[in-house]
């Protein structure tokens, strides 16, 4: 998602009708709560939800629980209970013995006041402490090039602005597909290290024999093929922002030598004895609930306590009420253009789908339709809306080239979704040397334009040798 720009002053009356819309209807009613633990190990123990305290916390025995608890009958993360309006929403994190509500087992739940949760030994009863309040939410609908104005993400927001101005490790979790990413960037591009590099390191991509040098870099000869010396990511991050992608795949053996790396401000290289210093800021992100890695021997609690001086969770598309239009909208956009008219049609059957692959999934549907017009349908890993015959409102008219392309595809009988992958892959090739082009060959910039993280723009061009 591109940053802040004159541009965005221009999406269009019809974007900013749906804006003003809903971030109006996002100024919601609130209550403050207490949860008083009234029976367990930790009896008398509570906490307040609302009136300028925490909307979120989560209730379990790690010490990254907002609310911990000595009970061993519980997990490490066992439940999350959240403010939404003038309500509880209770949820249970994949605990080993469960959530119950009244003696009633719950996977989620929405309570009023009064209740009694019961996990392990441990029960909380959740109090209404104060009537019904208006609260005004940030009016930001985005956070650099991180898009949305739902109340999950303006609740966001200002956290972002902080941990941006500060350089303070951060863990970012969230499902596959959620912007991790992308909020990783904006947090490096809005704050003091924007002029420095911006690298990614992602652990899943090097095999794992080859990732000790790839993070920490490696002098000529340290190994077979080492034909010279090469900087790994902290060094060239220096000064900057290094993201460690996914990091809960890290190596065990690996995570003990990051460690050390994070405590002391200094690399040494694979075949080297002199350690190197770096400055530089590191965040983490990843899909995996490293709680439960933690409990399963997975992953080091020290590297963990480590990197959680702060963590952000960005919610899945599903949750993020009202995001679905405004995002598609962004993304039409800047991938159709200014001129091109929204399919009317389009908007409806997006908001009818719950989006499992979330904001990666929903940019692949609109580009889709960019490229193929009425033709695309809405594919996903499940079932998605049917379509319902051509829209009354014309897609972005392609080239006379592009319409050649089609026909080409079209003349070799392919099967239907074999003939969409032909066609969505030359719409890319050209889109990234267009965009290319009108940036003099600026990858930042270029991905900028494009509404897409840096790396992912890259694999783009590397994939259609742009």
């Amino acid at each position: 998602m591109p940053p802040n720009d004159d541009d965005d002053d221009d999406e269009g009356a019809e974007v900013e009708t749906v804006l003003a819309k809903k971030v109006e209807r996002a100024s919601a009613s609130a209550a403050t709560f207490a949860l008083t633990i009234i029976a367990g190990p930790d009896r008398g123990k509570s906490f307040v939800l609302g009136a300028g305290q925490p909307s979120r916390v989560l209730v379990g025995q790690s010490p990254a629980c907002e609310l911990r608890l000595s009970d061993r009958m519980i997990s490490r993360r066992h439940v999350a209970i959240e403010l939404q309006s003038a309500r509880l929403r209770v949820t249970d994190l994949a605990s080993t013995n469960g959530t119950f509500i009244n003696g009633i087992t719950i996977l989620d739940a929405m309570c009023g006041g009064g209740e009694q949760v019961q996990i392990g030994e441990t029960t909380i009863r959740l109090d209404l402490l104060a009537g019904v309040e208006k609260v005004q939410l940030p009016t930001a609908t985005r956070f650099g090039r991180l898009v949305g104005q739902s109340a999950e993400m303006r609740k966001l927001y200002p956290l972002c602005e902080r941990l941006a101005a500060s350089s303070v490790p951060v863990i970012i979790e969230g499902e596959t597909g959620t912007g991790k990413e992308v909020l990783a960037e904006s947090l490096h591009e809005m704050g003091p290290r924007a002029s420095g590099p911006f690298v990614v390191f992602d652990c899943t991509a090097v095999p794992p024999n080859l990732v000790e040098s790839a993070l920490f870099g490696h002098e000529r000869g340290a190994f077979t093929g080492a034909t010279e010396s090469r900087r790994g990511v902290f060094e060239e991050a220096h000064g900057g922002t290094l993201l460690l992608d996914e990091l809960g795949d890290l190596e065990l053996s690996l995570q003990a030598k990051l460690l050390r790396v994070l405590e002391r401000s200094e690399v040494q290289r694979v075949g080297s004895n002199r350690p190197v210093k770096v400055d530089t800021r590191v965040l983490a992100a990843t899909r995996r609930d490293l709680d439960q890695e933690i409990q399963a021997g997975r992953f080091r609690d020290d590297l963990f306590f480590r990197l959680a001086v702060a963590r952000i969770e960005l919610p899945p598309l599903r949750r993020r009420a009202g995001d679905v239009t405004v995002l598609a909208f962004h993304f039409w956009r800047h991938l159709a253009g200014k001129g091109a008219p929204f399919p009317s049609d389009f908007a409806q059957r997006l908001e009818s789908y719950t989006w499992p692959g979330n904001v990666r999934e929903l940019y692949n549907a609109v580009a889709r339709r960019v490229a193929l017009g009425d033709l695309a349908a809405i594919e996903t890993a499940r079932s998605a809306p049917a379509e319902a015959g051509p829209s009354s409102v014309p897609s972005a008219p392609m080239s006379s080239r592009g319409q050649d392309v089609i026909e080409e595809v079209l003349a070799q009988d392919l099967p239907l979704t074999r003939a969409r992958e032909r066609v969505v892959e030359e719409f890319e090739r050209r889109y990234v040397t267009r965009v290319l082009a009108q940036h003099g060959g600026n990858v930042s910039k270029a991905s900028a334009a494009s509404g897409i993280a840096r790396r992912y723009f890259q694999l783009l061009r590397a994939r259609h040798g742009s």
